[in-house]
């Protein structure tokens, strides 16, 4: 029995592509009204809208949602690196929960393109930064400690990317749609040694939204999906005397408070959306998640258990490898996906029979701290 008050009524998203030219209004309406639609609501029955966003300009949520119809309601601008959209969700759903609200547009929304050709680099005035490193770099060490402490092989993280690539065949929004073998994966240019380019996300303009309501107060409660728990962590203090690779903490402590939360153990899950920005991050992830032990996580993806057909498929959508990384839009790009898979509507990429779902988010950038926020989300199907 689920013991969460909120519910999941309604998701949209739009594709996720480098569409500078279609703009971030166009975007908002393409996942907005959709998430409407599935809920049943129009845009006038919105009491509260909370979103996520990096880059965007001030004003960039109100502006983008005006044209629908969502105005003179609170709009809360949410500002948590790569956990954003999900910060999002999890405060739309506190919201919920303690009656504050009962019609919540949780959204999320990026226009990388117009801010970056590449990868994104950390603040100048922190020591990453300062140094000239850029996201990719610090993954790279975090790979290159793996390799050296644990021997995680190159052929291992390859097959994360083969993996997610195999999986997106089956999302039409997910802006890389074509499989890689573990020789292409290898072969792609060196970005940060051992990281190849096919191990990087890419940057992407989107938006995803999520209608959050209480549990069975829909038109449809029979497509609602329960929101067992979730949580927001910011890290712990981080530097030369942590044991772990940065990220590895936070995600444990914040799945650990979720799943308490919720009742269950990381074993009931049967499916999850992970962040998977680089395919160390995924090996790293699903250890911290309590998928495997430490240092296991090479060895799990190579298992075949965590794509689909296994026992505990990781990124049915393709991830962030393979769908693209517009930040603010994606967290909830991950719940919107674990929604469908609840509901059994995931086409060529369902999880068979999937009845609980996870979504771990984390964003990272300030240096001394273990990654500036993570969110983990137990979804439950509610029929």
């Amino acid at each position: 029995m689920t013991r969460s008050s909120s519910s999941i009524w309604g998701v949209g998203t739009s594709a996720f592509r480098k569409q500078v030219s279609v703009g971030g209004p166009r975007l908002a309406w393409q996942a907005a009204v959709e998430a409407l639609d599935d809920a049943g609501l129009k845009a006038s029955e919105i009491e509260a809208v909370y979103a996520g966003t990096v880059f965007g300009d001030p004003g960039t949520v109100t502006r983008s949602l005006q044209q629908i119809g969502i105005v003179e309601v609170p709009v809360i601008t949410i500002e948590n690196a790569c956990a954003s959209g999900t910060s999002a969700f999890h405060e739309s759903r506190m919201a919920v929960e303690t009656g504050r609200y009962e019609r919540v547009l949780a959204f999320g929304i990026e226009t990388m393109t117009a801010h970056f050709d590449g990868a994104i680099s950390p603040i100048a005035s922190d020591p990453e930064g300062a140094q000239g490193y850029a996201m990719p770099s610090i993954y790279g060490m975090s790979a290159a400690r793996y390799q050296h402490e644990y021997g995680v092989t190159q052929e291992q993280m390859a097959a994360v990317a083969v993996k997610n690539r195999r999986h997106a065949l089956g999302n039409p929004r997910a802006q890389h749609r074509k499989a890689v073998t573990v020789e292409q994966v290898l072969d792609s240019p060196m970005v940060a040694d051992p990281i190849t380019l096919f191990q990087c996300c890419s940057i992407a303009d989107a938006a995803a939204a999520a209608i959050v309501g209480p549990l069975g107060g829909s038109q449809d409660p029979a497509q609602e999906v329960a929101v067992r728990s979730s949580a927001l962590r910011s890290g712990r203090r981080w530097d030369h005397t942590a044991d772990k690779v940065w990220g590895w903490d936070i995600v444990a402590d914040t799945a650990a408070q979720a799943c308490e939360a919720a009742g269950v153990g990381i074993g009931d899950i049967d499916v999850f959306e992970v962040h998977d920005a680089f395919t160390i991050g995924e090996i790293i992830t699903t250890e911290a998640l309590g998928l495997c032990g430490l240092g296991e996580g090479g060895r799990l993806v190579e298992s075949g258990r965590t794509a689909l057909g296994g026992a505990q498929p990781v990124n049915p959508s393709g991830g962030l490898l393979s769908r693209g990384h517009p930040l603010g839009a994606t967290g909830l790009a991950q719940i919107a996906e674990v929604v469908w898979q609840l509901r059994g509507m995931a086409a060529d990429r369902q999880a068979p029979g999937a009845r609980l779902g996870a979504v771990e988010t984390m964003g990272g950038g300030t240096a001394g701290i273990d990654g500036n926020a993570c969110v983990v989300a137990v979804l439950e199907q509610a029929g």
